[in-house]
């Protein structure tokens, strides 16, 4: 959406839709490549896309990708970029002038901007791997929580977990109320068990048609739902932060 008044093509490549349509997309052309790691390695594999021309890698949410188990599909990802327009490792690249004299040209220097939260040794392994000589930059106090949230802990056995959020929510919590968890199946046996106790719930997760999911989130904008989302998909869990912030 972003894009589209600065005449930029964008082209969306995850799972669970059509590989086909998406290759298709990507045949006619775009600037941005927006994709899953999975269905980006399938598309490369199946040579829908080419890398050679690519100048700019956007690694997000890098932990969660490493914490998910997908460290082999992004090294595997990184290896089809072109090593032809890779930036030199020595002094005299890195200077100023030669920098913007490079980006003026039609052979830039490849550049990789990665994102995390936490700098677990497989993130910092990767980062050595790919990147030379990177710039870092933090957001925030680093180890500070955010003092806007307030943070309540409970440390409770498995068994007491629905009877411990039952509680909560009937102290009269008000909406929109985001509930996250790691199983899609958890999370529709819950919801069930949510709209017996008389709440007005609803899933979100990689298992609903696209409709239903922009449905929910509208939803969710209105105040109107008690939304359950499994944190086991990459975008939910991105969009859920966002909400959050």
């Amino acid at each position: 959406k972003f894009g589209i008044p600065l005449g930029i093509t964008s082209v969306v490549v995850v799972g669970g839709l059509s590989r086909e349509d998406q290759g298709f997309k990507l045949r006619l052309g775009c600037e941005i490549v927006i994709a899953t790691p999975g269905r980006l390695i399938d598309v490369l594999e199946n040579r829908y896309l080419v890398l050679n021309r690519c100048t700019y890698v956007v690694l997000d949410e890098a932990d969660r990708m490493i914490d998910m188990g997908f460290e082999p599909d992004v090294q595997k990802i990184l290896e089809y970029m072109p090593v032809s327009n890779i930036k030199p490792d020595t002094d005299a690249a890195e200077d100023a002038t030669v920098l913007l004299a490079n980006y003026n040209t039609k052979k830039k220097y490849r550049q990789t901007v990665m994102f995390t939260a936490t700098m677990p040794p497989a993130v910092e392994r990767l980062a050595r791997s790919y990147l030379r000589r990177p710039a870092i930059v933090y957001i925030g106090s680093v180890g500070k929580p955010v003092d806007r949230t307030e943070q309540v802990v409970y440390l409770i056995g498995e068994n007491e977990k629905r009877r411990k959020l039952t509680e909560i929510l009937q102290r009269g919590v008000e909406p929109p109320i985001i509930i996250f968890v790691n199983q899609k199946k958890g999370a529709d046996v819950l919801a069930k068990g949510l709209e017996k106790l008389g709440f007005n719930a609803c899933t979100l997760h990689g298992g609903k048609a696209k409709n239903n999911v922009t449905l929910h989130w509208q939803a969710l904008r209105m105040v109107q739902k008690i939304y359950w989302l499994p944190l086991m998909l990459l975008v939910v869990v991105l969009i859920s932060r966002m909400l959050v912030l």
